[in-house]
């Protein structure tokens, strides 16, 4: 994929759709507002002009603590237009975790909605480099407000020539494995990844109605909600509160999204709902997509049952910014992330650098244009990660005879029993296919021998109890997967730990 060497993203996702005749179409929808694409390209060059006048040089950070509203895209493509690196932040952080990030990334202003205030507001004593704070939709308190601010500002601008492996954004890694790191992404990724995998895989078309469970602050979600829409000059739905199953069939009833992007658990969850049938859904829905966790085959098909639509399951990474592999509307392999996307290629990897053969277990390593340039200020981690052209993912995968690659587990998660691998996801997907679990986690636990065997974490189903369930999930793991891979514990607990993003933290289990 070619891009001239001076290129500015907020050109080709904002700018080209009014100059293709799409500025009176709406571009967002949120549930107190919409935007045009000519609402927006005003709105961001206002947002520029507002920076520039706060002072901000080029190259310098602008933090995004933000809910998903129409200020969202006003704010990110604002901030890069003008050479201003916008870093939306996970709104679902604690105050200690805010400090780091605000300190760690060194920001000169800062983002953020008004309901999120109480919690991000004692974070900011210690930030020296920061300068100054907007608040988004309410009170603004002794801070800027967003709305009237903005107001103030020209709706021209021009744009900054940056080039096109210029740093962008940033965006955090979700810390399902420690403490989030910042991943600076440049001008070209964004459509990389919508041309790549949301038009040549998905078929983005300009009539999509797109709605992403998951959040703008999170890869997956900034791609599904923001930049896929963009490309095509569709439309995208925001919801700036919970994705529950209930919040969820409300939006989808409301607005009739044909693409609908979530994560397994929320399928699960929805699966679970009483009300989870195809009239409380979307009448135009013609496709829906998963990534974040490895989609368990049984939901896969309980879902397919349900709806007559495919999951197409795909795996993407904060520092490969979207999905790399995935199945496809035409070829879909249950239980499997599906092949490499187009512009990616892929290769499994043993312990000693080689290659592994089909069936064999290893780790994943990806190429591809989208990937970030390395951890800000985290130079070992970035050495042992971006590896020339290669991105070590850190999962463990095996390639079948078919080229469909299966989901193993992460690297840190995987463990032998007696000698043999075993995947904590393999052994998981087996217990969520018993009528009674919602969810499961599984992780290594040293018997009274000081011998690895599977220790379980389970979430049931409402209306199940865990009185005599363990010789049942027992004896079901055995007949699903084999005789040494069942849980020798099972603890039946009423959550599972996860990132805001909905990974399961497995260490914090083996913890």
């Amino acid at each position: 994929m070619e891009f001239p060497r001076e290129y500015n993203a907020a050109t080709d996702f904002v700018d080209k759709n009014v100059e293709q005749g799409r500025g009176s179409k709406t571009a967002f929808i949120d549930p107190g507002n919409s935007i045009t694409y000519s609402g927006l390209q005003d709105a961001s060059c206002q947002m520029a002009n507002l920076l520039l006048r706060l002072d901000l040089r080029r190259e310098e950070r602008a933090a995004m603590i933000m809910l998903d509203t129409t200020d969202f895209p006003v704010t990110f493509w604002g901030a890069i237009r003008a050479g201003i690196i916008p870093v939306p932040l996970n709104t679902l952080l604690s105050t200690s975790q805010y400090n780091y990030m605000l300190n760690d990334a060194r920001v000169r202003v800062l983002f953020v909605s008004a309901a999120l205030l109480p919690v991000v507001e004692p974070a900011l004593k210690d930030v020296p480099s920061l300068r100054h704070v907007i608040v988004s939709r309410g009170d603004a308190g002794d801070h800027l407000d967003f709305s009237s601010e903005l107001a103030k500002e020209a709706k021209t601008f021009e744009t900054v020539a940056s080039l096109n492996d210029e740093v962008a954004f940033w965006l955090y890694s979700s810390g399902s494995t420690g403490m989030p790191k910042g991943v600076p992404h440049v001008q070209t990724s964004l459509m990389t990844t919508a041309q790549n995998y949301g038009q040549s895989t998905l078929g983005i078309r300009e009539d999509d109605v797109m709605f992403s469970a998951a959040k703008l602050f999170f890869a997956y979600g900034l791609g599904n909600g923001m930049s896929f829409p963009m490309s095509a000059g569709a439309t995208a739905i925001l919801f700036d509160g919970r994705p529950t199953p209930d919040t969820v069939f409300t939006a989808l009833k409301e607005h009739d999204p044909s693409i609908f992007f979530g994560v397994p658990t929320l399928y699960a969850a929805m699966l679970n709902e009483p009300d989870c049938t195809p009239e409380n859904g979307s009448s135009k829905l013609r496709m829906c997509v998963s990534a974040g966790e490895a989609l368990p085959e049984d939901l896969a098909r309980a879902w397919k049952a349900k709806f007559d639509l495919d999951i197409l399951d795909g795996i993407g990474s904060t520092e490969l910014l979207h999905i790399f592999m995935s199945n496809r509307p035409d070829d879909v392999r249950y239980g499997t992330s599906g092949k490499p996307v187009s512009g990616y290629e892929a290769r499994l990897l043993d312990d000693t650098g080689l290659e592994v053969d089909d069936d064999e277990i290893g780790e994943l390593t990806v190429k591809g244009q989208s990937a970030a340039i390395g951890y800000w200020n985290q130079r070992e981690k970035t050495r042992t990660t971006f590896e020339g052209e290669w991105l070590r993912t850190g999962d463990k995968y095996f390639r079948d005879n078919d080229g469909y690659y299966h989901y193993c587990g992460r690297t840190d998660d995987m463990f032998k029993v007696s000698g043999i691998w075993v995947s904590p996801f393999e052994v998981e997907s087996a217990l969520v296919s018993h009528e009674a679990v919602l969810e499961a986690a599984v992780v290594p636990q040293e018997d009274e021998e000081g011998l690895t065997k599977p220790k379980a974490f389970v979430v049931l189903k409402e209306g199940f109890e865990s009185d005599s369930l363990f010789d049942d999930l027992k004896n079901h793991v055995k007949s699903e997967i084999g005789s040494w891979k069942y849980p020798r514990w099972i603890e039946f607990i009423d959550d599972l730990p996860k990132t805001a993003t909905g990974k399961i933290q497995r260490f914090k289990l083996r913890d």
